[in-house]
């Protein structure tokens, strides 16, 4: 490794180097609250409690069904093959010619959400049934028990693996760049074809990389610990004598 290559190309490419950077935090960040939001509202419908009969265990059944389709299929196939579908399908099959940034927000949302599916439905299981059971005695509905009882709890407990999937977003964004994406894997790879240094080139990305990643990884967990609050509490008040 040639310290001084390093160098040069860090001061020769930094703008390069900080647009891609620029482009896969702003891909990893929309990406991570888009599907936050889409496996939110995936997780609360496929946990609506199903009635033993009627319209409604119809319709549940068949968006129950929609939605457990769209998980696996999301889980189960690498999101660079995502990317090649649905930026150069939609332009083969319906004649869209979708831009790639664009794409690149639909594809990571999409992927993201899918898994946020899975958590937020593991967290909302967690929630002892008693919450569920005391909510009804005082005539809330689902509904009413999702957002006033459950669903606080369960944002508190899913954060770190939200967290978790932002880190994993920064890092699979790489993938972006066969539909020609302009992240910093993409960016990188401009460089080093320009200078044929592919090896002191990526040792920039791979350190922009873990800088990221521990930066967001830092942020992320300080927030944790201000919504978690202090260890102890003390309570105050009114030091209240007993009467003479």
């Amino acid at each position: 490794m040639d310290i001084e290559w390093i160098i040069r190309i860090i001061s020769e490419n930094w703008p390069m180097f900080l647009r891609g950077a620029g482009m896969t935090l702003l891909i990893s960040l929309i990406g991570t609250i888009a599907g936050a939001i889409i496996g939110l509202i995936a997780g609360i419908i496929r946990t609506i409690p199903v009635p033993e009969r009627g319209t409604k265990k119809i319709v549940l059944a068949i968006i129950n069904a929609i939605l457990s389709a769209y998980i696996e299929f999301f889980r189960g196939t690498p999101m660079i093959v995502q990317a090649m579908v649905i930026y150069y399908g939609s332009a083969m099959a319906f004649g869209i010619d979708m831009n790639v940034l664009v794409a690149a927000l639909i594809v990571v949302s999409i992927n993201t959400g899918a898994y946020m599916a899975e958590i937020v439905r593991g967290g909302i299981i967690s929630v002892d049934k008693g919450q569920f059971e005391a909510a009804q005695a005082i005539g809330m509905n689902h509904i009413q028990t999702m957002l006033n009882v459950v669903l606080p709890q369960v944002i508190r407990n899913i954060l770190p693996a939200t967290g978790n999937q932002f880190v994993i977003n920064i890092k699979d964004t790489s993938v972006l760049n066969v539909i020609s994406v302009s992240e910093l894997y993409f960016m990188t790879k401009s460089v080093a074809g320009n200078n044929f240094r592919y090896f002191e080139s990526f040792f920039v990305a791979c350190i922009l990389y873990f800088v990221m990643t521990f930066a967001v990884t830092k942020i992320l967990r300080h927030f944790e610990k201000k919504i978690e609050g202090p260890d102890s509490y003390k309570v105050v008040g009114e030091d209240i004598s007993p009467a003479r």
